[in-house]
C-alpha cells in the first residue's frame, strides 16, 4: 500500500503531527496530497496552528484591547508565520528574502506581537504569552542588525523595523558605541522637535514615529542594562523588552466601560535622561549645516539618568469622537519625597490607534516641563511609556532629553 492509498482522515492525522513546511512540501509530491492539504476544509491547517508554541488566536486581543476579528485564516497565517520564520532562520536571511517580500515579513512579526492572550497580572507567569516568546527566539538571530546594516528600505519598512526593534529590546549592533551616537544624535538634535509633531516622537499626521521611539529606547535602555560594547548576549530580558509588551486585563475588567482604560491610576517610575545644555548646544550649532555627531563620539562625553518616583490619579475623562469606548483621560499626579513637584496631563489614543501621553511638570504647580510619549505594547503593559522632554515655552534654546 503506498501512502495516498490510506483514507484522507487517517493522511490527515499523520500530517498534522509534521512541521508545517513538511506539509507544505508533501503537498508538491502528487495531486492527492496537495487536495488534501490545500482545498480541504480548515481543519488540518487550524490543527497545525494550534500545536505551535503559539497563542490560540481565538484567546488574543490587540493591543487596544479588541478581540480578534473572524473567522481566522488558519492555513494562510500560519504560511505566513513559516514564511518568515524560514527568512530569519536561514544562513543569509536578506538573500533568501523575494523582492519586495519585505514589509510582509515585518508585518508578520508585528501581527504576532500586536494579538496576544492577555496578563490578568503581570505577576502571572504561566500567562506569558506564546507569541511574544516566540518573536523574541526569532528576532534574536540578528535579523534586525542585518536588516539596518544593509539600509536602503523604504520609509514605510523603516518605520516597521523601528517598531519592531522597539518591543524586540536591545540586539547585538545595540552595544556598540557607533550605534549608541547614532541614537544620541537622532534625539538630541533640536530640529526632530516641532511644532507638526508636538515637540515629542510623533508624526505630523499625529501617528507614532517609530524611528524616533526607537532612538528613545536605546538612548534610555544603556542606562538600564550592564553590556560592554560588543558583549555577546542571547537576550537582554529587562522591562523594556518584548515580555513586556504583553496588554494587560485584570479579571473583572470591560475596557470598553472602564474610564481609566490606560490604567493611569497608580504608582509609576519616571525616568529620564540629557547631556550638559552647553554640549546640547555645541551638537546643534554644529549640525546646522551638516552632519556631525564629533561630540557624542568623545569618550568624556556624558549622560545624566535619573529616576523618580509618583502617585498618579485620574481627575476626569472627555469623549473622544474617534474613539468613543476610549475617552480622553485627564490626570494629577505628586512626586514622591523629597520632590515638590507635580504634573498635570492626558492619555488618548492616536490617529494609528497607539496611546499618546501628554503632561507637563514643575515644582510646587509651577509647571516648566513638557513631555510628549507613547505606551510601548497593549494597554496597561509593565513596558510604560517611552517619549521626550523639554520646556513648555518651546524656545529655540531650551533643552531636550529622553
Amino acid at each position: 500500500m503506498i501512502f495516498t492509498d490510506l483514507p484522507s482522515e487517517l493522511i490527515e492525522d499523520i500530517l498534522i503531527r509534521c512541521d508545517p513546511i513538511d506539509v507544505a512540501q508533501a503537498a508538491q509530491t502528487c495531486s492527492t496530497l496537495r487536495s488534501i492539504v490545500y482545498l480541504s476544509d480548515n481543519k488540518l491547517w487550524r490543527e497545525l496552528y494550534l500545536l505551535q508554541p503559539f497563542d490560540d488566536p481565538r484567546t488574543t486581543v490587540s493591543q487596544e484591547g479588541r478581540p480578534r476579528p473572524t473567522p481566522i485564516a488558519w492555513g494562510p497565517e500560519l504560511q505566513h508565520i513559516m514564511r518568515a520564520r524560514g527568512v530569519v532562520t536561514a544562513t543569509d536571511s536578506l538573500a533568501v528574502m523575494k523582492p519586495g517580500e519585505l514589509k510582509t515579513i515585518l508585518q508578520t512579526f508585528l501581527s504576532m506581537v500586536w494579538y496576544v492572550r492577555p496578563w490578568t497580572s503581570p505577576q502571572s507567569l504561566g500567562e506569558l504569552s506564546g507569541n511574544l516568546l516566540w518573536v523574541a527566539a526569532m528576532l534574536r538571530r540578528g535579523f534586525l542588525d542585518r536588516l539596518e546594516e544593509k539600509g536602503g528600505a523604504s520609509g514605510e519598512e523603516r518605520q516597521l523595523i523601528a517598531q519592531l526593534h522597539s518591543y524586540y529590546g536591545l540586539t547585538q549592533a545595540d552595544t556598540s558605541r557607533q550605534s549608541r551616537i547614532k541614537s544620541r544624535a537622532y534625539v538630541y538634535n533640536m530640529r526632530n522637535y516641532r511644532p507638526e509633531n508636538e515637540y515629542g516622537p510623533l508624526l505630523e499626521n499625529g501617528a507614532v514615529n517609530w524611528e524616533h521611539v526607537q532612538a528613545l529606547h536605546h538612548v534610555v535602555s544603556m542606562h538600564l542594562v550592564d553590556l560592554r560594547e560588543d558583549e555577546d548576549f542571547v537576550f537582554a530580558v529587562f522591562p523594556m523588552s518584548l515580555p513586556f509588551t504583553q496588554i494587560v486585563v485584570p479579571d473583572g475588567i470591560d475596557l470598553d466601560e472602564e474610564k481609566d482604560w490606560a490604567g493611569v491610576t497608580g504608582s509609576w517610575a519616571v525616568s529620564f535622561c540629557f547631556c550638559d545644555h552647553r554640549d546640547l548646544m555645541t551638537f546643534n550649532e554644529a549640525n546646522a549645516t551638516h552632519n556631525d555627531t564629533s561630540l557624542f563620539e568623545d569618550p568624556d562625553f556624558r549622560e545624566v539618568f535619573r529616576s523618580l518616583d509618583v502617585n498618579l490619579v485620574v481627575t476626569r475623562t472627555e469623549h473622544d469622537p474617534n474613539h468613543p469606548t476610549r475617552p480622553i483621560i485627564y490626570f494629577f499626579g505628586e512626586m514622591h519625597d523629597p520632590s515638590t513637584s507635580t504634573m498635570t496631563g492626558r492619555v488618548k489614543m492616536t490617529t494609528d490607534d497607539q496611546v499618546q501621553w501628554h503632561f507637563v511638570s514643575g515644582d510646587q504647580g509651577n509647571a516648566i516641563w513638557s513631555s510628549e510619549g507613547v505606551q510601548v505594547g497593549g494597554l496597561r503593559s509593565d513596558f510604560g511609556v517611552l517619549g521626550s522632554w523639554t520646556t513648555i515655552f518651546h524656545d529655540a534654546d531650551d533643552p531636550v532629553g529622553s
